[in-house]
């Protein structure tokens, strides 16, 4: 069974950056996208931002100009740079791929980001 792994969470400042990381443990072929979702005390999962597999970055609203999704440096990796985090930030963050034909729906358990001063 494919695992994604995600690092970097931990507390940051209003006004900080952070960097995200995602990678799944084996090889897996046939991504359609890749994902960050995130999650809230009290609310709802919601996604952050998508990479398509041509290369199609699409963000919520809440995030535009702030985060940026890419493509890491491993094979089967994917970064999300935070940059001017705001408290209503908090969240576990999970990263996500799906297959071409939704033939898998892989998620990561979770990375915690704390924006406080």
């Amino acid at each position: 069974q494919v695992r994604l792994v995600e690092s970097g969470g931990g507390l940051v400042q209003p006004g900080g950056s952070l960097k995200l990381s995602c990678a799944a443990s084996e090889f897996v072929s046939s991504i359609d996208t890749m994902n960050w979702y995130r999650q809230a005390p009290g609310k709802e999962r919601e996604l952050v931002a998508r990479l398509s597999r041509g290369g199609t970055e699409t963000y919520a609203d809440f995030v535009k100009g702030r985060f940026t999704i890419r493509r890491g440096d491993k094979r089967n990796s994917v970064t999300l740079v935070m940059h001017r985090v705001e408290p209503e930030d908090t969240a576990i963050y999970y990263c996500n791929f799906v297959g071409v034909w939704n033939e898998f729906n892989y998620w990561g358990q979770g990375t915690q980001v704390t924006v406080a001063s």
